[in-house]
Order: structure tokens, then C-alpha cells, then sequence
């Protein structure tokens, strides 16, 4: 019997790929995004022990619903790569139910992605954070190389992608950094959008019931200028953006 840690889980509309999904927050994450939103999905042991069976029983109740809105299924964190073979088993069970599946992910674990897990997965929703390998490591903790092996990768396979990049002012809005970005997106056929995504700061009393601070807590959010400019940056390079 398949198990895994979750955290939670929740419907959404328009944020976690097409349609009204059926989101499945998993725990544990091997990044420390400065800008995140859910650090307490980050410890994979504060998670809830699920089965493979009680997940997909959970999201089959809802499956006519997310049908007609033209939804799915999209595993999210945390960061879903972390526990793989719970994943694949979850997407694979909601593949056998008829239902799109999507997964969210830093692609910073790609290589833990299967094949046949990624057969699975009808959408992937990738997280570039920053397209410098030092500002990416300043602000995650981690490193850029795997997650573009990754994106790479699911070019190979065919694996449809939208790109989510968090606009950070200060970090992530360089535009010599964001030109260089969309170059490498434009070589890859099967990224399908970008969707610029304005920093906020909408998770920070977590921090506080967590008692850690919250890195960004005296960055500014970005304006709407400055959102539309990275988004024209992306359209120039004939990107679709949202």
C-alpha cells in the first residue's frame, strides 16, 4: 500500500492549471524560497500520513464536479517530487479515472520524476525562480542546473508545461536576467504560457505562528507597470503569458 505525507488539500479556480482543480498540497519541500507562501509545508514529518486509496477515493468524490468545469487533479506543495512514488501512484489512479492531472513542482527533484510518472501527468506547472545561478541560490537555497535539465527533459518527452515565475522587485525583475530566460523558453516547443506572478505577501502571519521570519517582509509587491513590463518581455520573445 502506497503512502505519503499531506498537508492539505483545497478547490481552486484558474490558479493551479485549467479549469476548477482538486489541489493536493503535499509536505516536505528540499528548497527555502525566501518569497514562500506555505512554509509549513516544508517539514515532510509535520505532514498527516495519507494512502495512496483514502487520496484518490477523497479526490473521485469531486470528479464529476472538476469534469465539467474542465479541471483536474494537480499535486502541489511542499514539493510533490519529494515523495515520487506516492505521486506517481496519485497520478496514475487519477489517469485511470479519466481525470487531467497537473504537477506543480520546482523541477529542483526532476530526476526523481519517472517516465512513466511523467506519462501520468497531462500538465506540469514549473517553478523557474530566477534564471542566474547565483540569484537562484540566494533565493531558494538551491540550485538552477536541475530544474533546467528538467525543463529540458519534459521537452524531449512532449510534456506540455506553463512556466511560473514569481516577479520579486529587487530580485527577480532584472531585465537582462528575464531576456535570457525567455530565450531558453523559446526553445522549447512544448512550454505553452508563462504566468508572471506578482510577489505578495499573503503567507507571511505563517511565519509568524511558525516563529521565523519572513525574509521578504520589507520588500515592496510589484506594481502593475512593472508586472505588464516582464509580461511584454515574455510576449516580445512570441511567448503566450498570463
Amino acid at each position: 500500500m502506497t503512502t505519503g505525507r499531506m498537508h492539505s488539500w483545497d478547490l481552486s479556480t484558474g490558479v493551479d492549471g485549467p479549469g476548477t482543480r482538486f489541489v493536493l498540497f503535499l509536505s516536505g519541500c528540499p528548497l527555502r524560497c525566501r518569497y514562500c507562501a506555505n512554509p509549513d509545508t516544508w517539514q515532510l514529518r509535520d505532514g498527516r500520513p495519507v494512502t495512496a486509496d483514502e487520496v484518490v477515493a477523497r479526490i473521485a468524490r469531486y470528479r464529476r464536479f472538476t469534469g465539467l468545469a474542465g479541471g483536474g487533479v494537480t499535486l502541489t506543495g511542499g514539493e510533490p517530487l519529494l515523495q515520487p512514488a506516492f505521486t506517481a501512484e496519485v497520478l496514475h489512479r487519477c489517469k485511470e479515472l479519466g481525470l487531467h492531472t497537473a504537477l506543480d513542482t520546482s523541477g529542483a527533484l526532476g530526476a526523481r520524476a519517472g517516465d512513466a510518472l511523467l506519462a501520468d501527468t497531462d500538465l506540469v506547472l514549473l517553478d523557474i525562480k530566477s534564471f542566474s545561478p547565483g540569484r537562484y541560490r540566494e533565493l531558494t537555497g538551491g540550485r538552477l542546473a536541475p530544474t533546467l535539465d528538467f525543463a529540458t527533459r519534459l521537452n524531449c518527452l512532449g510534456v506540455p508545461v506553463w512556466i511560473r515565475y514569481v516577479l520579486v522587485p529587487g530580485w527577480t525583475d532584472d531585465p537582462a536576467e528575464i531576456d535570457r530566460l525567455a530565450g531558453f523558453l523559446t526553445g522549447l516547443p512544448n512550454v505553452e504560457r508563462v504566468d508572471v506572478l506578482p510577489f505578495h505577501k499573503l503567507g507571511a502571519h505563517k511565519y509568524d505562528a511558525l516563529g521565523i521570519p519572513f525574509p521578504l517582509k520589507d520588500v515592496p509587491v510589484p506594481g502593475p507597470d512593472l508586472v505588464e513590463r516582464v509580461r511584454e518581455q515574455f510576449r516580445g520573445r512570441g511567448l503566450r503569458t498570463a
